[in-house]
């Protein structure tokens, strides 16, 4: 199967999803119209409501495009180390149960549970989402507030392990999600999994986000030296903000072991490839004709150097 391992769900729970979408501020009210533009239901939400359109467009864009599935991200809200639910730090939410429920009427998605090891109930919800179907577990450790390499979670690492759900762990900078610790971007502190057993996708291959962010992609590297159930994905690699860590992927060790992912609705235009050399003219012009934004990231991957086995690694993970 040809996947795209990194695309998120949007809603606002106007269709009882129990999504959740943070609008309390100008800049959420600014940023929204945006984001909604991006994933082209600046219309029909109004009329469908953000859940329903949002469905309906991803199905379509899948359908359309030369991808078998997308891997679907839930999301859950940040905590604290005592387990205190932070949904004042939060962007967004989306239940394990919306996209669990979803894998099970679509076959073109595959769910990834997002669960925080500090709740009360973690183990007993990886159990519970593992049985249901979820194939992968998602979290962004700078955003979530989760240091990974705290010893209080390994039984969860442990648990992880032995259900066999790979982890999907944001890494690197971050602008588009509240970062509650900038530390814990590092990939180092995604030690403790990995000696676990948990088989660990480090996204967007630990590159900068922002102008100031630290550059962590040497260290992932390196780390991938030490730990052969160590992954990355080029998720977002597109963009203007993170195109510098595309070539550092490509090389011929590394390839092997980098999922393909586009990390939609975040725009991948291609300017930041074009920008840096790695786009030719003609096809940064070819890139903007493709309408659908899911396709057009397969197109700039692929042109840019990324392999076939890019976009079937995570089969190869899950099933």
């Amino acid at each position: 199967m040809r996947i795209d391992g990194h695309v998120h769900f949007v809603g606002d729970g106007s269709n009882g999803s129990g999504c959740w979408l943070r609008r309390t501020s100008l800049l959420d009210r600014i940023i929204e119209p945006v984001v909604k533009a991006q994933a082209g239901i600046f219309r029909s939400s109004q009329k469908l409501g953000v859940d329903q359109a949002y469905k309906e467009k991803l199905i379509a864009l899948i359908d359309r495009s030369s991808l078998d599935a997308v891997l679907l991200l839930a999301m859950d809200y940040p905590y604290d180390a005592d387990g205190n639910c932070l949904k004042s730090k939060a962007k967004f939410y989306v239940p394990n149960d919306h996209v669990l429920s979803l894998a099970k009427k679509y076959s073109q998605i595959i769910p990834a549970c997002s669960i925080h090891p500090a709740r009360k109930n973690a183990i007993e919800e990886l159990e519970r989402c593992a049985e249901q179907g979820a194939k992968v577990l998602k979290l962004l450790p700078n955003c979530h507030n989760v240091d990974c390499s705290n010893t209080r979670y390994r039984s969860f690492w442990e648990k992880l392990s032995e259900l066999g759900l790979p982890f999907l762990a944001h890494t690197g900078g971050e602008f588009s999600v509240p970062v509650l610790n900038a530390k814990f971007a590092d990939p180092r502190i995604l030690q403790l999994p990995l000696e676990c057993g948990v088989t660990v996708i480090a996204a967007h291959g630990a590159g900068k986000s922002g102008l100031w962010d630290p550059d962590y992609t040497a260290d992932l590297l390196k780390m991938m030296d030490e730990f052969t159930n160590l992954f990355t994905d080029n998720s977002a690699l597109a963009s203007p903000n993170r195109w510098r860590t595309i070539p550092a992927l490509l090389d011929p060790k590394i390839q092997s072991r980098v999922i393909h992912g586009s990390d939609f609705p975040i725009p991948s235009g291609g300017l930041g490839p074009w920008i840096g050399n790695l786009l030719s003219r003609a096809d940064y012009s070819k890139s903007r004709k493709i309408k659908n934004p899911l396709e057009r990231d397969v197109f700039i991957k692929k042109t840019v150097g990324f392999k076939e086995s890019t976009f079937t690694q995570l089969t190869e993970l899950i099933y």
